[in-house]
């Protein structure tokens, strides 16, 4: 039964229950901040943009969050999701070591994001919202968000990065199809998007700027919440059902991870599958290493500052602690567009800064070479964003190869790149450049960031 490839989970093993790792952390993370005050943000603070549950889930010291039934039943469309041993990419590498992927691509969206975007929209729903605005990079939330809307009825306003919108026109299409208005961002329909557009016409937008453009038009209608697809405790809690599902997967071939790597922007793919995993080290339960892996474009944890910031541009959420490249940062349009935001997770930027987990940056052109390594042994054409775990992955192995070390490698393959073949077009024919964000362009960013000790 060890050498199976694909390690399924029948229905009625699916768990029922949300992680939240704030229950066993050694120290509390530090809390958000009111932008004027600076004093830790009530839950007051939240409620122009998210539902009384979400905020409640935000702020939750509880272990365990029960999943609603009519969430699991969304679910259930796609998961348990299946876990696969990549025998053959361990063959092409000539490794003694284990490979294993937790597949998220089989959503609807073709990614991890509806494990959030599904009860969001359920818990909006339920406070009789009837729009939920949002901001999206590569478009894998935007479409997760329309599809989760689109199953309770709901409307959806998406702000698009310009560069992604630009790029990837079929990630509009996908979530027009299910209903989303989207825009590219920045906009001529907000105001701050319109001051941007007359420094630069072309400008190429960031997570941060429609961030606040998707904020600034949902405090304006009581009917009409905010929706965040990374970043916040809620997101991260949501997305625990990958790790607690790798859990019983993993032991049902009796394997247990040495390394765990994941693929880290905003943090939710990341804390999705190790969570569960640190929550097991904490108690003693085993002892992987945990890695986060992130572009050198935007090396949020490897270069940036644990500062409390801004989650967006424009200045308009509550100040989190977290490691940042500062709010007023401009990404280079990498392909991982999901993976081009400012500031990292705070939960995992306080994981990060208790030395529980490590985290490495590398170069998109290796992270391709990687993907097509995996795409030619395992059949999977992975989205940009998990082809930095795969190159991490890759590391690993060979260095076991290297070693003569028989480790077992665990990762999230968090979404198929099914729309990113103009990335792949790009790197096959020898037009992709590496990008490494100097110390001088980090430093300007770091300017607007505020003092607070």
């Amino acid at each position: 039964m060890s050498e199976l490839t694909k390690i399924l989970l029948d229905e009625s093993e699916m768990p029922t229950q949300w992680y939240n790792i704030v229950a066993d952390l050694p120290e509390p993370p530090p809390p958000p901040l009111h932008p004027g005050t600076h004093e830790p943000a009530t839950g007051e603070d939240f409620a122009a943009l998210f539902p009384k549950a979400l905020i409640e889930q935000e702020m939750s010291q509880e272990r365990y969050i029960d999943i609603p039934g009519e969430v699991l039943d969304v679910y259930r469309l796609w998961r348990p999701s299946p876990l696969f041993r990549a025998h053959r990419l361990e063959k092409l590498l000539d490794t003694p070591a284990k490979i294993y992927y937790k597949y998220e691509g089989v959503s609807p969206a073709g990614s991890h994001k509806p494990n959030t975007a599904v009860p969001q929209v359920w818990y909006n729903a339920q406070e009789g919202i009837r729009k939920l605005t949002t901001e999206t990079g590569a478009g894998q939330w935007g479409s997760s968000l329309a599809f989760a809307c689109a199953q309770f009825g709901l409307e959806s306003e998406i702000w698009q990065v310009a560069a992604s919108y630009r790029a990837k026109p079929h990630r509009r299409t996908m979530m027009e199809v299910w209903g989303g208005k989207v825009h590219p961002s920045p906009s001529d329909l907000t105001e701050f998007g319109r001051s941007l557009l007359a420094q630069d016409p072309d400008h190429p937008g960031s997570l941060g700027i429609a961030i606040s453009e998707a904020v600034s038009e949902a405090i304006e209608d009581p009917k009409t919440r905010y929706a965040l697809g990374s970043v916040l405790n809620h997101v991260l809690l949501h997305q625990t059902i990958i790790g607690e599902e790798a859990l019983l997967q993993m032991a049902k071939v009796g394997a247990v991870p040495d390394v765990i790597v994941g693929c880290t922007g905003g943090g939710s793919n990341f804390g999705g599958l190790a969570f569960p995993f640190l929550r097991e080290k904490l108690k003693g339960n085993m002892n992987p290493v945990i890695r986060c892996v992130e572009p050198t474009a935007c090396p949020t944890l490897t270069k940036g500052q644990y500062r409390y910031d801004f989650g967006d541009t424009a200045g308009l959420t509550p100040l989190m602690k977290m490691h940042t490249l500062g709010a007023s940062f401009i990404p280079e349009p990498i392909h991982a567009g999901g993976l081009r935001y400012h500031g990292m997770a705070p939960l995992v930027s306080h994981v990060y800064n208790l030395g529980l987990v490590e985290a490495i940056a590398i170069p998109q052109t290796e992270c391709f070479a990687g993907a097509l390594q995996f795409a030619r042994s395992e059949g999977i054409v992975p989205a940009p964003e998990p082809t930095h775990a795969i190159a991490a992955a890759v590391r690993e192995a060979l260095a076991c190869k290297e070693s003569g070390e028989e480790k077992t490698i665990l990762t999230a393959l968090c979404g198929h790149g099914h729309l990113d073949l103009a990335s792949y077009d790009k790197y096959m024919a020898g037009g992709m450049e590496d990008l490494d964000l100097s110390d001088e362009v980090i430093a300007e960013a770091m300017k607007g960031v505020p003092n607070i000790v």
